[in-house]
């Protein structure tokens, strides 16, 4: 006897809007990283002049990038923290060169200041990629609803201080989904509706909770919204091999494998080639 399975109480959205622009996320995607900051734990420096950022981002959109993921700011552990002015003034009018030399690409601005959300709106931005889950700026959310973009929410701990210091003791995806579920209620009332979700790989979380994650990644807010990765040259995979993080290529091309086979939709990196070839394997296969 066939019996009949009841529907999921949540919806579920596999596209989301660009300005106008909608975007399937049935196949995933890739969203490669450029850091114009000088203290990135990997790259640090290397991109921060005009000429090579764009070297960078032609580089990654010939190699299979959909998305460009701008940062002005380093977010790893002990890194200077910086103003919403020094940040903006950090990104100067990349974003809008990006868009002049690629303008079939889209832009995501990885900041946590509503501030530096309105700039890189007017510069032509098209994703919010904020790491502080609107706490680190009472104005992020209204912003975001504001400019009508989607946004990635990510689960990190509440202050910026201790979004790495503080680790959790619960069950991590109990405590993800917990997390996600106040938030995500906070930004549709404040009118924001294209959202993905973001676990937040590395930030408080033990090594063996970031793997636990990719092993249940498809109990993450149970599948209803679109789910980024981005462990790309993170601790939890280097530090227990012994190793750099420039030198964890094929250990991380397996972790991908797996976070697409568990339901991820976006896999933020750093080598788009490498990645490119692990989405084409899972399609394939």
């Amino acid at each position: 006897m066939n019996v009949p399975v009841s529907p999921s109480p949540f919806p579920v959205f596999r596209t989301i809007n660009c300005r106008g622009q909608l975007i399937d996320l049935s196949e995933p995607k890739i969203m490669g990283i450029l850091n114009l900051t000088p203290d990135s734990f990997s790259d640090g420096g290397q991109f921060n002049n005009k000429k090579s950022a764009l070297l960078q981002v032609e580089k990654m959109v010939n190699e299979g990038a959909h998305i460009i993921d701008v940062g002005a700011q380093s977010t790893r552990p002990k890194a200077d923290l910086f103003s919403a002015p020094e940040e903006i003034t950090r990104l100067g009018n990349i974003i809008s060169e990006i868009k002049k030399a690629f303008p079939e690409i889209l832009i995501s601005l990885d900041t946590f200041y509503s501030e530096t959300v309105n700039y890189g709106f007017a510069e032509g931005i098209d994703l919010i990629n904020d790491i502080s889950g609107g706490m680190f700026d009472d104005k992020m959310f209204q912003t975001a609803a504001e400019t009508g973009l989607p946004y990635i929410l990510m689960h990190v701990n509440a202050t910026y201080d201790k979004m790495h210091s503080h680790l959790i003791n619960d069950d991590i995806i109990l405590a993800i989904n917990y997390y996600f579920s106040e938030k995500i209620e906070q930004l549709r009332k404040m009118g924001v509706k294209d959202i993905i979700l973001d676990p937040g790989f590395g930030f408080g979380k033990k090594v063996k909770q970031n793997h636990q994650v990719i092993e249940e990644l498809n109990h993450v807010f149970f599948g209803t919204y679109p789910l980024l990765v981005g462990i790309s040259r993170k601790s939890f995979i280097y530090k227990p091999l012994g190793k750099s993080a420039l030198d964890i290529e094929e250990e991380t091309q397996k972790l991908h494998l797996k976070s697409l086979e568990n339901g991820a939709k976006i896999l933020r990196v750093h080598d788009v080639r490498e990645t490119k070839k692990t989405i084409d394997f899972f399609l394939n296969n």
